[in-house]
């Protein structure tokens, strides 16, 4: 489902951090020195889905989709040098809604909807180029996503209708992003970000006893705005 918001993306390693503000001798974007931020994820999903192929039936045309969501993103930057630079991704869980759609192209008369919800985790580990090192650093980067989903559940309306037994796979994907540092003083900085990761999952469960799947491309957009 396509939305908009801002995202805030950070890691908090206690000792990186403690070590980061004490330092008064390597500025943030030195080789060797470390960057980290915190603050509010939003995972944005461009999705689209093949149809909903039941055992023995075959595709019945409904669709699946999921919805934003947002959480605590944890981030850490390492400077190789002025230039280059490696990033880890991390967060804490995010929860996405999962839609049914396209449900008259079909005699079952499920409905539209609310269909379930899941969790997933998506670290993402990235090479960056910082293009100058001043106080504003624009950048670019490109790196690799393994996505987990977990806690799959339909929710209540669903599973009268006898769907059961969700499961998602994990995904594994590239990444690419654009951004900048602006230097505020001292050790302080403020980040925007604008993230594009490709996240495929199949989700297969039960409808009717009879085993399903579908075929789900998430690949969400993220945009961020944070401090580090």
């Amino acid at each position: 489902m396509k939305t908009s918001s801002i995202i805030f993306c950070s890691f908090l390693s206690s000792v990186t951090f403690r070590s980061v503000l004490s330092s008064s001798l390597v500025q943030a974007h030195e080789a060797g020195a470390f960057i980290v931020r915190a603050g509010l994820t939003s995972v944005q999903p461009d999705d689209d889905s093949s149809g909903v192929s039941v055992s023995t039936v075959g595709d019945v045309g409904m669709k699946v989709g999921a919805d934003s969501g947002s959480a605590l993103g944890l981030n850490l930057v390492y400077m190789m040098n002025q230039n280059w630079a490696v990033e880890l991704l991390a967060a804490t869980p995010f929860s996405h809604d999962i839609e049914l759609s396209s449900t008259s192209d079909n005699a079952l008369g499920l409905g539209d909807g609310a269909l379930g919800e899941t969790k997933q985790l998506p670290p993402t580990l990235s090479a960056l180029y910082y293009f100058q090192n001043s106080d504003f650093q624009p950048y670019v980067g490109v790196g690799v996503n393994y996505t987990v989903f977990f806690e799959d559940d339909f929710v209540g309306s669903r599973t009268a209708q006898t769907f059961t037994d969700l499961d998602l796979d994990d995904s594994f994907g590239l990444s690419a992003q654009v951004g900048f540092d602006y230097q505020l003083k001292d050790n302080w900085l403020v980040n925007a970000s604008v993230r594009y990761i490709d996240i495929e999952t199949e989700a297969s469960f039960q409808v009717l006893g009879l085993a399903s799947s579908v075929d789900v491309d998430i690949n969400p957009w993220v945009y961020s705005l944070t401090l580090g």
